[in-house]
């Protein structure tokens, strides 16, 4: 974890107003930077829920998820650190209008059928335990101060985030038990996903054709009612290999 490099320049933070970008996206705060692309460390990503028999994974946190990090980490006192991760985690995860439209879409899936709850958002609150969530690039990554979509650049040929994706997130992944089930979101996540899980690096199963959810992707409907029936055959699929 990189919590206790970062620590410092945490506490320097002000707590009594809304964290902007001058105040995050500062030296002290920054990772590495290639070019126009610049990583930063943000607090939500370090915990690991090592019981999950669900993952979702995204690109790379955006700013709304750090912003949310830092706020809520900064709130959480006189508790150990290990808990105030925990929290973080669980508060800015795919937070906004991505976790709502996430919800929706895993529900028209039938997931929450699946794990027997009423809807995802179980998930996201009193059964937490069962999810956990994480991105290819573990900390926030911004192309021109704007939240990186993973295309332009390429990830694959970025000498900052290649690491990240070969290294860091399959050791994250090697924490969570065989059985977990990996939801990408969006194609180019599938893309790694496939290509670390053909090399043997990860061994999780995972979902396919699964449309990334955020509202910029203004076909994601569309692509999820063509993709709906398969989408539900693999999850029937994986559950009854959990139940074996």
């Amino acid at each position: 974890m990189l919590i206790h490099e970062y620590l410092p320049a945490i506490n320097r933070l002000p707590i009594d107003k809304s964290l902007t970008k001058n105040d995050l996206l500062i030296n002290s705060l920054q990772i590495g930077a290639e070019n126009d692309l610049a990583m930063y460390y943000a607090p939500h990503n370090e915990y690991v829920n090592k019981q999950a028999i669900i993952t979702i994974v995204g690109i790379t946190p955006g700013w709304l998820q750090m912003k949310t990090a830092y706020e809520d980490f900064l709130s959480y006192e006189q508790m150990s650190l290990m808990k105030k991760l925990k929290l973080t985690k669980e508060s800015a995860s795919f937070i906004g209008s991505m976790r709502v439209n996430l919800i929706s879409m895993l529900n028209e899936i039938g997931l929450q059928t699946v794990l027997g709850l009423n809807s995802i958002s179980d998930l996201f609150a009193d059964k937490r335990n069962l999810l956990h969530t994480t991105s290819l690039l573990k900390y926030p990554v911004f192309y021109k101060n704007r939240n990186y979509t993973g295309h332009n650049p390429s990830m694959q040929h970025s000498k900052l985030l290649h690491p990240y994706l070969y290294a860091v997130f399959p050791e994250e992944l090697q924490q969570l038990p065989d059985s977990c089930l990996i939801i990408p979101l969006g194609k180019k996540v599938e893309e790694i996903i496939r290509e670390l899980g053909t090399a043997n690096i990860i061994k999780q199963p995972f979902l396919s054709g699964f449309p990334h959810p955020s509202g910029a992707n203004g076909h994601r409907l569309k692509q999820l009612a063509q993709e709906k029936a398969r989408l539900m055959e693999q999850l029937a699929c994986w559950s009854d290999n959990l139940a074996k």
